[in-house]
């Protein structure tokens, strides 16, 4: 291999390519001319392989001339030519390679070192969009009509479909009965020839389709002029473009979540489909998963639940939770204050008293055991100590805030009578508005004055605003109305207000107000100038760092604590949605996809690389999901990337299906860390490490953070691993925004409904 500095003359050609880079793109154009001078000529000859397969890196290339073999697990992949590029993320961090690079031609190449780029200071340069999550749609007004006749062939050929169909199955689990009801609900629709029936970027996609009749072209624009990365050229020959015919079927993702559609689909002759909807689909999905009729009679058996109506039966046993437990572990111990009660549904148990034992019921799903059920009134010392016996004890189980909130307390109910008003759902999700101690405290948006530009989301951007009377700064959170209708997101903007107002600690960014505008929505937050934690591990080069993942980890974990406390369930875990504050302390924000639950909630959302496997499957998920993104953000922190990361969502559900056992982890998280992950990321949600007897503190006395100062923690006077350098309260350096990731503005027009009248807390 030869090296020669790059001569100035071609700084012109360098300066085209480097647009054309996706890493490059999230610099500053100003910045392009400083890079091109670092980059420095290389050749290798015919049979070198200069990047290996699991080797860390801290290289990257752009080809000049000659071929080079994409390899992976020993097989070529792809191949790259000139104006292709590879290695991209070896300027950043410590990342084993994903592949081996050979020539297969003489091959001249543009070397950038990690060393130069950091030594030019443009790893301080970059600007980073956050990977955008998925929302359920539920809002949505699409189109349903009514279902088609089906002939016995019909019913067959779509039957068939729904089985072939390899990653609506890998996702979801679907048995006869549950294909037979999706079909029961489809509809028949034609499609003439050259009708795009879906389309790539589009947000119109709402439906799953089987073709009948005729065919179809599958095709995925690239843009003009894009060179291609090594990631990317190994990731098209497992994408899926072609044409589909009867029997075949598309557009599955759309039944899961609401997303852009990915590709376009085309009639290339006179076609007919069979269509089925995301909603039909939920629902079938969830009734198939609805055991509360079997839990009802359950709670009937009990005499404890005599006095509650039918519909409050059905409340309670719609929002049962599941908890498993191993021979010789503890449900609960004599003494310890109760605040659960359990139905052991299947398994053995020994009921210890005075370190005597009194009874040992077995439970079978038609012969149940209720215990706990005084923890419903009151909080008193368990009266005994109840102890699994047999080799597993399945349970469902409720604690007194959820049933409280669900039908209030069941002393009113229990004193009531035969008489009195149902309370079902009254108390579920619906927050008291802040209290203000005099108008004085309110900030009217006519005093805000708008300094700068700090990030930008899906629906709209965060400014940072002045509050003129005072001085203050804040951030001032703009949605587009227009895209949050047309999103469906209008109850979900509502419900983050509601939930955000809930929220009261240090390790979460507070709302101060809300207002209405003509075409946006506003929420006033406090600051955190210390920028996003996403953008500052990639320019700081913290990854692998275990002093910086325990505390950001920590810091995640009482907000998830104070979160879980109310009912909340986060479900949008990513380093993008930590801000550091000017003392480096961290801080969780955005509530967009936050919902409280006391049970199970169906709707699949969040970022697709931190999805749990019950989000994907579609059978209901509660709070343990966040544990299981923890343990994702503790992989990203340390590794640099995701443990299930592919360039496309099914290939990230593919591996998430397969299990963390699966992964290989890095060096510097082998061990307890490794455990640790492993613990959180279990495919049971009741045996994820917090939601077991013991709680959040399982993870407290984990291993992997022996020595470390939780009280300290919390009292936010434990050091910070890194302080940024904020100059003062108007000082945005932190914060870099690509224009490019400016979301679309649609217009708004006030459809007369009131949906957003109770929004705004000042004007």
């Amino acid at each position: 291999m030869a090296e020669v500095s790059l001569a100035s003359s071609e700084d012109k050609e360098i300066l085209n390519f480097l647009s054309k880079v996706a890493l490059f793109q999230r610099l500053p154009v100003d910045q392009h001319a400083i890079l091109s001078t670092a980059f420095e000529r290389t050749e290798f000859s015919r049979g070198t392989s200069f990047i290996n397969e699991g080797e860390e890196g801290n290289e990257f290339f752009v080809i000049t001339k000659g071929q080079v073999g994409v390899i992976v697990d020993g097989k070529r992949v792809a191949g790259l030519s000139k104006g292709d590029y590879l290695g991209e993320n070896a300027l950043l961090r410590n990342e084993p390679r994903n592949a081996t690079i050979t020539a297969e031609t003489h091959v001249n190449t543009l070397k950038l070192t990690r060393e130069k780029f950091w030594a030019l200071g443009l790893n301080e340069k970059l600007e980073f969009a956050k990977r955008q999550a998925v929302g359920g749609g539920g809002g949505r007004n699409h189109i349903v009509k009514p279902p088609s006749a089906k002939t016995p062939e019909d019913r067959k050929l779509m039957m068939n479909a729904l089985k072939a169909n390899t990653n609506l199955n890998m996702m979801v689990s679907m048995n006869e009965a549950m294909m037979n009801a999706l079909i029961d609900v489809a509809w028949e629709d034609v499609a003439k020839s050259g009708t795009e029936l879906i389309s790539q970027g589009s947000t119109e996609a709402d439906y799953f389709y089987i073709v009948k009749e005729g065919s179809f072209e599958i095709t995925i624009a690239k843009e003009a002029g894009v060179v291609q990365s090594a990631d990317k050229a190994a990731a098209c020959t497992s994408e899926s473009v072609g044409s589909v015919g009867p029997g075949g079927s598309f557009g599955e993702l759309a039944l899961h979540y609401f997303t852009p559609r990915k590709a376009t689909v085309k009639a290339t002759a006179q076609s007919v489909v069979w269509v089925i909807d995301r909603q039909n689909f939920k629902s079938i999905l969830a009734n198939a998963e609805d055991k509360s009729a079997e839990y009802v009679k359950y709670l009937e058996k009990n005499e404890f639940f005599n006095n509650l109506r039918p519909d409050e039966l059905q409340e309670v046993a719609q929002n049962l939770l599941e908890s498993n437990f191993s021979k010789g572990e503890t449900i609960f111990e004599q003494g310890e204050a109760g605040n659960a009660f359990y139905i052991l549904y299947d398994g053995e148990v020994s009921v210890i008293k005075d370190s005597k034992e009194v009874a040992r019921p077995k439970a079978t799903p038609s012969v149940v055991t209720v215990f706990g059920e005084m923890a419903l009134i009151n909080s008193a010392p368990r009266a005994a100590t109840v102890k699994v016996v047999s080799d597993t004890a399945k349970t469902l189980y409720m604690d007194k805030l959820s049933f409280d909130m669900l039908l209030g307390p069941l002393e009113d109910i229990k004193s009531r009578g035969s008489g009195g008003e149902s309370k079902v759902g009254k108390g579920l999700g619906t927050p008291a508005k802040q209290e203000r101690k005099s108008q004085k405290e309110l900030i009217y948006r006519k005093d805000l004055v708008r300094l700068g530009l700090l990030g930008c989301g899906g629906f709209g951007c965060v400014e940072l605003v002045e509050h003129k009377p005072t001085n203050d700064t804040y951030a001032l959170k703009a949605l587009s109305k227009g895209h949050v209708v047309k999103c469906g997101m209008k109850k979900g903007v509502m419900s983050e207000k509601n939930i955000q107002m809930m929220c009261d600690s240090d390790f979460i960014i507070k709302l101060y107000e809300t207002y209405t505008g003509e075409q946006s929505l506003y929420f006033l937050l406090e600051l955190s100038l210390g920028g996003e934690l996403y953008a500052t591990y990639a320019r700081k080069g913290l990854h692998g760092s275990e002093e910086h993942a325990k505390f950001y980890v920590a810091g995640t974990v009482y907000a998830f604590e104070h979160l879980h406390e109310r009912k909340i369930i986060f479900r949008d875990l990513k380093p993008e949605n930590l801000l550091i504050t000017d003392k480096g302390h961290v801080k969780l924000t955005d509530m967009g996809l936050a919902k409280v639950a006391v049970g199970k909630t169906y709707t699949t959302c969040g970022t697709p690389d931190y999805f749990a496997p019950e989000l994907i499957a579609s059978i209901g998920h509660t709070h343990s999901v966040d544990w299981w993104a923890l343990g994702i953000l503790l992989f990203e922190l340390m590794a640099g990337h995701p443990p299930f990361e592919s360039p496309a969502p099914m290939q990230t559900y593919n591996k998430v299906t397969k299990g963390i056992n699966r992964v290989v982890f890095p060096s510097k998280l082998r061990g307890n860390g490794e455990d640790l992950v492993k613990g959180l990321c279990r495919k049971d949600p009741s045996q994820r490490l917090p939601m077991q007897k013991g709680g959040i503190e399982n993870l407290r006395q984990h291993a992997w953070y022996k020595g470390f100062d939780w009280i300290a923690m919390k009292d936010l006077t434990l050091k910070a691993p890194y302080k940024p350098v904020v100059k003062g309260k108007k000082d945005i350096a932190n914060f870099s925004v690509n224009n490019g990731d400016m979301p679309p503005q649609i217009a708004y027009t006030d459809d007369g409904s009131g949906w957003d009248a109770d929004f705004a807390t000042s004007e």
